[in-house]
């Protein structure tokens, strides 16, 4: 508890019965019905960070495991996903505390964080010393590897502090794994 809130971490498949509809619920009234299925199953499979005040979902973000090829090697990148607070609950803090959770499980878990940030969301990342990707972008696709230069620019990453890895734009793009929706 903190403050009269409680904040989870917990696996997908921690999740309590009606806790993921609560979820979907949060996402879909956050992006205004535009958090498709996909969007929705890209932030399922890994950690969730909950933030709960009187029994109500205010916030939540979700990092999941991403390969990501760059300068000869496959990183295991942990990918932030559906990071929402509650309409009537922003700029209280919430999102930090949520990002606060799904870095700790960066740091401890993976080699570094990347997500792809709204114009909205963008303050938040790189006030948390977040950084904008200054190489190409690109994926692993079906037909081999693919540029997103729509993604560059919107695309962040993050090392935990005290150790992961030295990226380098000079030394290559990110190409990161495929998935069905928008990849990134």
């Amino acid at each position: 508890m903190n403050g009269g809130r409680a904040v989870f971490l917990r696996h997908t498949a921690q999740l309590a019965e009606g806790e993921m509809g609560r979820v979907r619920e949060l996402l879909d009234a956050v992006f205004e019905g535009d958090f498709s299925d996909e969007d929705f199953e890209h932030a399922l499979g890994g950690m969730h960070a909950l933030v709960y005040e009187g029994g109500e979902l205010l916030a939540h973000g979700s990092v999941v495991q991403r390969r990501v090829l760059h300068a000869g090697r496959a990183l295991r990148v942990g990918y932030v996903e559906a990071v929402a607070v509650r309409g009537d609950r922003r700029r209280c803090g919430l999102g930090g505390v949520v990002m606060e959770g799904v870095e700790g499980v960066v740091a401890r878990a993976y080699e570094l964080g990347a997500l792809s940030a709204s114009a909205a969301g963008a303050r938040l990342y790189a006030g948390r010393g977040w950084e904008v990707w200054g190489g190409e972008i690109g994926v692993l696709g079906p037909r081999g590897p693919e540029r997103l230069a729509e993604e560059e620019g919107s695309t962040y990453v993050w090392g935990p502090p005290g150790g992961g890895v030295l990226l380098d734009p000079a030394a290559g793009p990110l190409r990161f794994d495929w998935r069905n929706g928008d990849v990134l």
